[in-house]
């Protein structure tokens, strides 16, 4: 079994959706998604990896500005995604850049990959569990522009945006778990991994298949549960 293994269901860290917008299909306030995409799936890590379609990755034409945009304020309240994110990750109370409590300044924060501790909001970056790039040659190359972006700002679920380390952001870019993993807590990340690809119904090319199924069987076999996008 390999260290650092953690349940990957939706626990506490999820981020706060209400659960009718959950159900009527709606990711975040003005980024809409069909209605009936709103399905729920739940297995085993083991059954939930082998489920993931396999097609080669087609990257050709990516451009992140252009084509998934940067963090949005969604609910207009002067957090962006960002700030959304570290508050929610917060371990102790978040101090602002300034009285309008936009930006945050300092806190307290885990990041996951190395169970580092931080204080100041700069040291950390906020990361896509699955990359941008990743994303788009699995499959967000024929979404249209609003899905795409509604996946770059996603805040439904606590598995596709996290507060990680600079360093460890850097070292990881736009790889998958067949060329990169985080120094700890392997067996969360490739639990988030299949999580965020099924959620998004994002495809796996056959290297990353044959790691992620290489690392789940190694892995308690936890039940992912996922709200599809």
């Amino acid at each position: 079994m390999v260290a650092g293994a953690a349940s990957v269901t939706s626990g506490p860290w999820v981020r706060s959706l209400s659960a009718a917008a959950v159900a009527a299909g709606l990711l975040l306030p003005g980024l809409a998604v069909p209605a009936e995409a709103a399905t729920y799936y739940s297995a085993p890590l083991r059954t939930a990896v082998r489920a993931l379609a396999v097609a080669a990755e087609h990257n050709a034409g990516y451009d992140r500005n252009r084509y998934f945009g940067t963090w949005l304020d969604t609910n207009r309240d002067c957090q962006n995604t960002r700030a959304e994110v570290l508050l929610q990750e917060a371990k102790a109370a978040a101090t602002y850049t300034s009285a309008r409590r936009c930006t945050v300044r300092t806190g307290r924060w885990v990041t996951r990959w190395d169970n580092r501790t931080h204080t100041e909001a700069s040291a950390v970056e906020i990361d896509h569990t699955v990359p941008v790039h990743e994303a788009w040659g699995s499959g967000a190359r024929s979404w249209s522009q609003a899905r795409r972006v509604a996946f770059y700002n996603d805040l439904g679920d606590g598995r596709s945006l996290n507060a990680q380390t600079a360093a460890l952001n850097s070292a990881k870019q736009a790889k998958g778990p067949e060329a990169w993993m985080p120094p700890v807590n392997k067996c969360e990340y490739i639990g988030n991994w299949i999580a965020v690809k099924i959620r998004w119904g994002l495809r796996a090319d056959s290297a990353e298949k044959a790691a992620l199924i290489r690392w789940a069987d190694s892995c308690p076999n936890v039940r992912i549960s996922v709200t599809k996008a």
